[in-house]
C-alpha cells in the first residue's frame, strides 16, 4: 500500500498568517517584541514579515511603534463576506438548475440598484448572453421586475427615472404605466417574454427577509416555450427561494 504523501506547505506563508493573528488579537495594537514571542518567531524574521505586510498594506506601524491590521485586511473581509454567502447560495442554485435543467439567478436590491449576485447554468441550461447588463434593463427582465415589485411606490419611481425604459427587442414594455400593471402576479411568479432576449423566457419569485430590509429575486431562464412547465414548477421555486431566504438571514 503506498504512502499518503503529504501536503507541500509554505513555511513563510504559515509565518506570515500566524504573525497576522498575533496582531489581530490586540484591538490596540502590540509591538514587534511580543508579537515575536506570540507567534513563536525570531525577532529579526517577525521584523521582516511586518515591513513586508506593511508594504502590501496588510500591516500598519503607529506612532507608538505598536503594530495593527492594515487597511487591505478590511478589503478582504468585506469580499470573504460576499464570497461566504456565494458559497452558501451556490449549492441552492446548482440545486434548482439541475431540478428544473434551467439556467438560475439571484439577484439583490442594494445600494439602489439591482445587483446580479450568482448565476448557476452549465452546457444543458446555459445562460442568457448579457449582451445588455441587467443592472440597466430590470424594466425587460424577470428578475429585475421582480425586484421592482417590492419597492414602495417612492422607490420604484425614483429606480425607474434613473433607468429608461428602453426597448431590447420587439417585446420589451417601454411603457411605464403598463410596467407597473405588469408588476403583479397571481402565483407569485413574475415573467419576462422575449422581453430581454428573443427566443429567451425568464420567471422570477421574490426573496424577502423576515423584517423586508432584503429585498431580492430568484429567477430562472429557458427556451419560450418552456415557461409553461417552469410556471407549473412554481412552488419548486418558491421552495428554494425561502432556502435563499434563510441564508440570507442567517449570514446577515
Amino acid at each position: 500500500m503506498g504512502e499518503t504523501r503529504k501536503p507541500t506547505l509554505i513555511a513563510s506563508v504559515q509565518r506570515a498568517l500566524r504573525l497576522m493573528e498575533a496582531v489581530a488579537s490586540h484591538q490596540s495594537g502590540a509591538p514587534a517584541k511580543q508579537l515575536a514571542r506570540e507567534a513563536r518567531l525570531p525577532l529579526a524574521t517577525t521584523y521582516h514579515l511586518l515591513r513586508t505586510l506593511a508594504h502590501e498594506g496588510y500591516a500598519t506601524r503607529l506612532p507608538d511603534g505598536a503594530w495593527v491590521l492594515g487597511e487591505r485586511v478590511e478589503s478582504l473581509h468585506g469580499r470573504s463576506r460576499a464570497q461566504q454567502l456565494l458559497a452558501r447560495l451556490r449549492p441552492v442554485l446548482i440545486e434548482l438548475r439541475d431540478a428544473l435543467g434551467v439556467a438560475a439567478y439571484f439577484s439583490m436590491h442594494m445600494d439602489d440598484e439591482i445587483r446580479l449576485i450568482d448565476i448557476a447554468d452549465g452546457p444543458r441550461a446555459p445562460r442568457v448572453d448579457p449582451w445588455v447588463g441587467f443592472e440597466d434593463a430590470a424594466h425587460a427582465t424577470a428578475m429585475g421586475k421582480c425586484v421592482l415589485s417590492q419597492l414602495d411606490e417612492e422607490s420604484r419611481r425614483d429606480y425607474l427615472s434613473r433607468h429608461p425604459l428602453h426597448d431590447l427587442t420587439p417585446h420589451t414594455i417601454t411603457e411605464p404605466g403598463r410596467l407597473m400593471r405588469s408588476l403583479t402576479s397571481s402565483n407569485g411568479l413574475l415573467f419576462d417574454r422575449e422581453e430581454y432576449a428573443l427566443g429567451t423566457g425568464c420567471a422570477a419569485v421574490p426573496v424577502t427577509d423576515a423584517t423586508g430590509s432584503v429585498l431580492g429575486a430568484l429567477a430562472i431562464s429557458c427556451r419560450l416555450g418552456k415557461l409553461p412547465r417552469i410556471e407549473r414548477s412554481a412552488h419548486r421555486m418558491r421552495a428554494t427561494a425561502e432556502r435563499i431566504q434563510r441564508t440570507l438571514t442567517l449570514s446577515g
